[in-house]
C-alpha cells in the first residue's frame, strides 16, 4: 500500500490553494485523484470554507411562496398515487407517486407540478416494470401533506387542514384533475336502443373514480359540487367505491377541464 507522508499532502495544499485543478495535482504528485479531493475537503472545512448546507425553505415552516394551482394537482395526485417513505440510507423522505407508461403525458404532468412545489428540491424519475415513481426528495414533506400516516390510506382517517382546504377551494379543478390522473379515467360507454324496429348502437363518454376511502371520495365529490359537476355513486358489489359523471352537461365540463389521461 502506498502511503503519503505530511510533505506530500503540504505540497499539494500549497498547489490547490493556488487554484491547481484536483486532477492536474494529482498526476504532478502520483497521488490519487480520491485523495486529493479528500485533501482539499479537509483543508477547506479547518479553515471553514465549505459550502453552507442546503436548506431549502418550507411554505409552512418558513413561509416560502407556494404555487398553490401546482399544489392543488400535486394533492390530488399524492391522495390517489402516492406514498411517502423514508429509506434509511437517505437523509430525507421522498414522495413517490406512480404513473403508467402509457401516460408519458401524465408523467410530465406530475413531475412538473413537484419541480413548482418544491422549486429547490431533487426530482427524479425512476423506472419500475411497465410504470414509473416520479419522486422528489424534501424533509418538509410531512409539514405539505400531514395525511401521512401509518397504513392504506382506506384504513385511516383521511380530513385536509383547513389550509389545504382553503387552496382545493380556490383551485378545485387542479385537485379534481389530480384525482382522476391517479384514481380516475374518461371511457366510453355504449348501448343499444330500438329506433323504428331497427336496433342502433350509441356511444357516450363517461369519467370513472375509483378509490376505497370514504375521505378520498367525498373530497372528490364536495369539490366536484363546487365546480357544477353531477354525479352519482356506482357500488361495485356491496361496495360504493365508484363516481361516475356522465351527465351531458358534466362531461362537458370536465373535458374542458380535465380531459382523458394522455
Amino acid at each position: 500500500m502506498n502511503f503519503h507522508g505530511t510533505e506530500v499532502r503540504q505540497k499539494a495544499l500549497v498547489l490547490l490553494r493556488g487554484g491547481a485543478k484536483n486532477a492536474d495535482v494529482a498526476r504532478k504528485l502520483n497521488v490519487p485523484n480520491g485523495t486529493i479531493s479528500y485533501w482539499k475537503h479537509m483543508d477547506r472545512a479547518k479553515r471553514g470554507e465549505c459550502p453552507g448546507r442546503h436548506e431549502p425553505k418550507c411554505p409552512r415552516c418558513d413561509g416560502r411562496e407556494l404555487d398553490k394551482p401546482a399544489y392543488s394537482y400535486l394533492l390530488g395526485l399524492y391522495l390517489g398515487d402516492g406514498h411517502i417513505s423514508h429509506y434509511s440510507e437517505h437523509r430525507v423522505p421522498n414522495l413517490m407517486i406512480t404513473c403508467t407508461e402509457s401516460w408519458p403525458g401524465l408523467m410530465d404532468d406530475c413531475e412538473q407540478a413537484m419541480r413548482a412545489v418544491f422549486p429547490e428540491n431533487s426530482v427524479c424519475r425512476v423506472r419500475r416494470t411497465g410504470c414509473r415513481n416520479v419522486k422528489v426528495y424534501s424533509k418538509h414533506l410531512h409539514c405539505l401533506f400531514p395525511q401521512h400516516g401509518p397504513g392504506k390510506k382506506h384504513e385511516r382517517s383521511i380530513t385536509l387542514e383547513p389550509w389545504q382546504q382553503a387552496i382545493v377551494d380556490a383551485h378545485p379543478w387542479d385537485f379534481i384533475r389530480g384525482l382522476i390522473h391517479s384514481d380516475g379515467c374518461r371511457i366510453t360507454n355504449w348501448t343499444t336502443r330500438m329506433v323504428a324496429g331497427e336496433r342502433k348502437r350509441y356511444e357516450y363518454p363517461r369519467y370513472f373514480f375509483t378509490n376505497k376511502s370514504d375521505d378520498i371520495r367525498k373530497l372528490f365529490t364536495n369539490a366536484l359540487d363546487l365546480v357544477g359537476v353531477e354525479w352519482t355513486t356506482l357500488a361495485r358489489g356491496s361496495d360504493p367505491f365508484n363516481i361516475s359523471i356522465a351527465r351531458k352537461a358534466s362531461i362537458a365540463l370536465m373535458d374542458a377541464h380535465v380531459g382523458p389521461k394522455y
